[in-house]
């Protein structure tokens, strides 16, 4: 796995940096591991896209030499649905925030997965609204503050993986930014899979999350993180998973994939007609 130097910069642009991220925020280690992962499949740029919706997630695509898509707030898989049906050929990674895939964007999340698109999305969860000033986000646990829930939050948090999971999904993994290591060799898995691909990533937001719940800055966030999960396989179970905050691959299967069977389907209308 490269190291962050030359290695990274022919996907990365160097002269857009510093990156307007916060200090200690983790999406940077999340932009990171998605370079580190393309380096390691040797893809050519040209022939990657990063599609990026609405919040902090929404920059990472800014930041890479790739080709690139800045959509509207929870419309980056709906871009890249239709980016992917005009251009097979195209290794297509949707970067999309917690509230921007699970929220607004919650049935185009859902769909995109039920049609197994291929695509791999790398979710960056940090339990909070980072951009646009610390509301509560789908993903805000039970008991935890925000702006928008100072005496803590009552609503049950979403579950990204086992959405993702129930809505037929079928590659999801989920990590941390403090699993630095196996963070871009699981994005790299899920760019590789033929088929519709999450990776949640878990990770720190100090300026509002961390804040204003006492968890201290980005290196008590990074152990916060570490503690609070705890590595498994497939098969998993629903209890297994409710009972805490697993981290690995939970689902690898090859299944018909959207865009073949969409060809597939032009091809035999198409024969048809000839005939």
């Amino acid at each position: 796995m490269p190291r962050i130097g030359e290695d990274l910069q022919r996907y990365l642009r160097t002269e857009m940096m510093p990156t307007v991220w916060c200090p200690g925020c983790g999406h940077g280690n999340i932009a990171r591991a998605i370079a580190a992962a393309l380096e390691h499949l040797a893809y050519d740029p040209e022939r990657v896209v990063l599609v990026g919706g609405i919040g902090c997630s929404g920059r990472t695509p800014f930041y890479f030499r790739t080709n690139a898509l800045h959509t509207t707030h929870g419309r980056a898989l709906a871009f890249a649905t239709g980016l992917k049906l005009a251009r097979p050929d195209l290794k297509v990674v949707v970067v999309t925030g917690d509230g921007d895939a699970l929220a607004i964007g919650g049935n185009h999340f859902i769909h995109a997965a039920r049609r197994n698109l291929d695509v791999a999305v790398v979710l960056y969860n940090n339990s909070i609204y980072g951009m646009t000033g610390g509301q509560q986000a789908p993903t805000t646990p039970v008991g935890a503050r925000s702006t928008t829930s100072l005496s803590g939050a009552i609503e049950p948090a979403f579950d990204a993986v086992e959405l993702a999971m129930a809505a037929g999904a079928s590659y999801v993994a989920r990590t941390t930014t403090f699993d630095v290591q196996e963070m871009p060799l699981l994005i790299a898995d899920a760019i590789e899979h033929p088929g519709f691909a999450l990776v949640e990533v878990l990770t720190q937001c100090p300026t509002y999350y961390g804040r204003l719940n006492r968890l201290g800055e980005a290196p008590e966030m990074l152990l916060w993180e570490r503690d609070q999960t705890e590595p498994a396989q497939a098969p998993i179970t629903r209890e297994e998973m409710a009972a805490g905050r697993p981290i690995g691959v939970f689902r690898r299967e090859v299944r018909p994939e959207f865009t073949r069977s969409y060809a597939a389907l032009c091809e035999r209308l198409g024969a048809g007609a000839d005939g």
